[in-house]
């Protein structure tokens, strides 16, 4: 692209702002058909040399504007000095001399509509000033990566047949570094050693993009091209992500593209219209969260979200999205009563619009980027979310089993005593674990406003609800389906989660949660170094029931099977605090079953009840080759032929 100049002489070229177009024919061209995906190179602030001199070039989508201006602390917040030049399809822009890289501007909006006048932050901001500060900040970094090895291989790490177990976290509230600080650049080298030391394979931040309300950790995002500076500069987001990456840890971030806060510096009615929500507020308002949904009728709205994927995965080297609240977005009437909605031209409830963003948001994303994931947080029985879009699909790579963490956690909350009742809630997730390629979050989102720790869920006295928390780890690693495991868990976190305090890590000091983290360790161990655990997570033929209908003792017990039945794992779990002897299971193999590992060892804070590390089968008349086991009070163990 080449400058187009005012005239202007040499002493005003400090004040004036020089034409600068920044969309090509070809840009315009997908920015209004939905499909741009990247348009942060095109809008926002850019530093850049024109004719010699150094400046900032500004980019906007304001088409309601009668006047766009930019100003800050170059100009002394003048709203009349920086007048910016309209260019087409309702942008605006310009290239002003001498901003330097760490000044803070805003857009001054006057609007041909009603006569709004207001101040913008940039909707394509790198950087913003840390809240309750408001102003967006010019940035250009540098920064050089150094994560090759990683990003050579990432494909392999992200694979459906990879053992895929995360660690979700809350940047903030996790733990602070020397002196006190959470800050990205200290804490990631204890972030890495931590993880690595507790075998997970990757990390999620819960969203990381600027937020003015702390409270909303992050999903009421205002920033969607920035990080929060509340930890650090961009650049320091990149050396946490990028240090992670060489220690051999994946990095998933949350993204919100489904709704926005209404303060008046960020995207609500930007331009004196509602340009980034829709005008109906039967459809605008999202009453859960009392935020803007955003319109998905304008496909200029779509290439803003599209590209801020592709942003975090190209700028950041994110290796995929956890796409929050997608059923708020498939569905018009959701959390919406009788009236408080308006059907779609077919007369339907689903947002036709938002599925075709979707849709085309993740054949963008993994035309682009052929090696990350998405993943969808949809809290319903939508079909074939995680099924590619030729096949029907919404075009995610995977889903969170929402079901599954409600059924399971409902089951463990029961007492023992009235187990039998619920036994369904445990066996009926077989039916559809394969429908989807499905993550298993044991999330933030049941640890907080009054659900209790995981371990506080659990019934009876301390011993049951620390054998139950053992219980519910080794059920969670040996059920199908890739892990997530909110931080706390992994020890047995008393206290339910809140963002204003780190986790209680003294715990740590006592020997039932450094066994709760031990057993934590090693699951997750098993599941990286055994196959069977890992590599057939989204394929039927990769599980296979024992004995699934013997309610009355609590007991089940699958296979989960490798393709060539070589390393098949034999998982057997007692969800009563009984003791079982001599307890008969039907196998197919015979030989020694290895004990590879023991819910109820002395080593985890158990009782150390088990069948001392192997066990032969015998002969049975009617049932066949035979394990004849000793099954832990609420415990489980996991064997494996050695033949």
């Amino acid at each position: 692209m080449n400058p187009q100049k005012k005239k202007r002489n040499a002493s005003s070229v400090a004040s004036e702002v020089w034409e600068y177009r920044r969309l090509s024919e070809m840009d315009a061209y997908l920015f209004k058909e939905g499909t741009h995906s990247r348009l942060y190179e095109k809008f926002g602030a850019h530093i850049m040399e024109v004719d010699g001199t150094s400046g900032t070039s500004f980019g906007v989508w304001a088409p309601h504007a009668k006047k766009v201006s930019i100003i800050g602390d170059f100009n002394d917040w003048n709203k009349q000095a920086h007048p910016l030049i309209a260019g087409d399809e309702g942008t605006w822009g310009g290239f002003l001399p001498g901003v330097p890289r760490g000044a803070r501007y805003k857009y001054f909006i006057e609007s041909r509509v009603g006569g709004y006048r207001t101040d913008k932050g940039d909707p394509f901001a790198f950087q913003w000033e840390t809240p309750p500060a408001t102003a967006s900040i010019v940035h250009s970094d540098s920064y050089e990566w150094k994560d090759r090895a990683w990003m050579s291989q990432r494909r392999k790490r992200n694979a459906h047949d990879a053992p895929l177990s995360i660690y979700e976290m809350h940047m903030g509230s996790w733990k602070s570094g020397e002196g006190g600080r959470v800050e990205y650049q200290v804490l990631a080298p204890l972030v890495a050693d931590y993880v690595n030391d507790l075998g997970f394979t990757h990390i999620e931040l819960l969203p990381i993009m600027e937020h003015p309300f702390y409270g909303s950790w992050g999903y009421q995002t205002t920033g969607f091209y920035a990080p929060t500076g509340r930890y650090g500069r961009p650049e320091d987001l990149k050396y946490f992500i990028d240090y992670l990456h060489q220690k051999n840890i994946g990095v998933f971030l949350d993204w919100v593209p489904s709704h926005f806060p209404s303060d008046e510096h960020g995207l609500a009615f930007f331009d004196g219209t509602h340009l980034f929500e829709p005008d109906d507020a039967r459809r605008r308002i999202q009453p859960d969260w009392n935020s803007y949904t955003f319109d998905f009728t304008k496909k200029e709205v779509c290439s803003y979200l599209t590209s801020n994927a592709c942003f975090w995965l190209d700028r950041y080297h994110a290796d995929g999205l956890r796409v929050d609240a997608v059923a708020s977005m498939l569905y018009l009437d959701y959390s919406r009563k009788p009236g408080e909605w308006t059907p779609n031209v077919r007369g339907g409830r689903e947002n036709l619009e938002a599925i075709d963003f979707l849709k085309k948001m993740n054949e963008t994303v993994y035309r682009e980027f052929p090696d990350v994931q998405m993943t969808a947080e949809e809290s319903t029985a939508w079909p074939m979310v995680s099924r590619p879009t030729y096949a029907g699909g919404l075009g995610f790579g995977m889903k969170w089993n929402m079901g599954w963490m409600h059924d399971t956690l409902t089951y463990f909350s029961k007492d023992p005593v009235f187990r039998p009742f619920h036994h369904d809630q445990l066996t009926f997730s077989i039916l559809y674990a394969f429908s989807e390629n499905f993550i298993l979050p044991l999330s933030h989102d049941e640890v907080v406003y009054g659900k209790g720790s995981l371990l506080n869920k659990m019934p009876k006295d301390e011993w049951q609800k620390l054998a139950n928390m053992r219980l519910l780890l080794a059920y969670f690693f040996a059920h199908p389906g890739k892990k997530l495991l909110f931080m706390g868990g992994e020890f047995g976190q008393w206290t339910e989660w809140s963002h204003e305090k780190k986790l209680d890590w003294n715990l740590l000091e006592q020997s039932p949660h450094q066994g709760i983290r031990r057993l934590t360790q090693d699951l997750a161990r098993a599941y990286r170094n055994e196959p069977s655990l890992h590599e057939r997570d989204f394929e039927p033929d990769g599980f296979e029931w024992v004995e699934w209908w013997d309610r009355q003792a609590g007991v089940v017990s699958f296979l989960r099977k490798t393709h060539d039945a070589k390393e098949d794992v034999l998982v057997v779990l007692n969800f009563t605090p009984v003791p079982r002897t001599a307890y008969p299971i039907h196998v197919k193999r015979k030989g020694v079953w290895k004990e590879i590992l023991n819910t109820d060892s002395a080593d985890y804070g158990g009782s150390g009840q088990g069948n001392l590390g192997q066990v032969k089968t015998r002969e049975h008349a009617q049932k066949g080759i035979v394990l004849s086991l000793t099954l832990p009070p609420l415990g489980a163990i996991f064997l494996k032929c050695g033949e």
